[in-house]
């Protein structure tokens, strides 16, 4: 035994000396093959595997919280919060992804703090990247655009000036929970406002809260995107995904 094990670490150290000093065809990989993916246009057009949620033209990927058709505005290629409405969701169930969306706050300032342009892009319904009308306008820092609610802070604020249209690039780890819930690996997300990197594979501490601490609950693999209404009048636009 012992003198194979010898001439297995001789072979090992004569393949790893063939590769630092010959041969560069060793260290190439050839499989598996990377799919071809055509992408958009420009930046922002959804690659060919995406799923488009919102095109500008039909609310029907979204549902109201009780499950009847969305009621928020549709004008111009735009969904607009209808104030009262409720909340929206998509139809259909994610876990990882790259999520692109587009919004805008209203152009007239009304109010200030978390009062001004508020809304929020909640990932299987309870991890909430926040949409806030934050330029020039002071509020906690946990609670700005682009942080992570009452978890994590943006590592900048790259914020348009209200009535402009601004990106989320969002990349999303889902959560793996045991059966009982209890959690075997936390979620964990990136975001990208307006091409800035503002949350670098964060780790997410639980479903988002607006009162107490952060903790995680027994959810689906698969669940729909949330958007807010906070009351204010948020527009979206441009809304596609890829599942990962």
């Amino acid at each position: 035994m012992k003198y194979r094990l010898l001439s297995l670490a001789v072979l090992i150290f004569t393949i790893e000396a063939s590769a630092q000093q010959g041969d560069p065809k060793l260290t190439e990989v050839w499989q598996p093959k990377v799919p071809v993916v055509a992408p958009g246009k420009t930046n922002a057009d959804p690659p060919a595997d995406a799923k488009v949620l919102f095109d500008g033209r039909s609310l029907a990927m979204w549902q109201s919280g009780d499950g009847r058709d969305a009621l928020w505005t549709l004008a111009d290629g735009v969904m607009t919060v209808k104030p009262g409405s409720g909340n929206i969701r998509t139809r259909e169930g994610f876990g990882d992804c790259q999520l692109h969306i587009e919004w805008r706050t209203p152009a007239v300032v009304k109010g200030e703090g978390q009062g001004r342009g508020n809304s929020g892009i909640f990932l299987m319904g309870r991890y909430e990247v926040q949409v806030l009308d934050s330029y020039n306008n002071t509020t906690y820092s946990n609670g700005q655009a682009a942080s992570i609610y009452k978890q994590h802070v943006p590592l900048a604020n790259a914020s348009r000036p209200p009535g402009e249209w601004q990106a989320y690039d969002i990349l999303f780890t889902a959560p793996r929970l045991y059966p009982d819930g209890r959690v075997k690996t936390p979620a964990r997300i990136t975001v990208i406002h307006n091409g800035v990197l503002v949350q670098n594979n964060v780790e997410l501490w639980g479903s988002s809260q607006y009162i107490g601490i952060a903790s995680y609950e027994k959810h689906g693999d698969l669940e729909p995107i949330v958007l807010q209404d906070h009351g204010d009048l948020v527009s979206f636009r441009n809304i596609w995904i890829r599942p990962l």
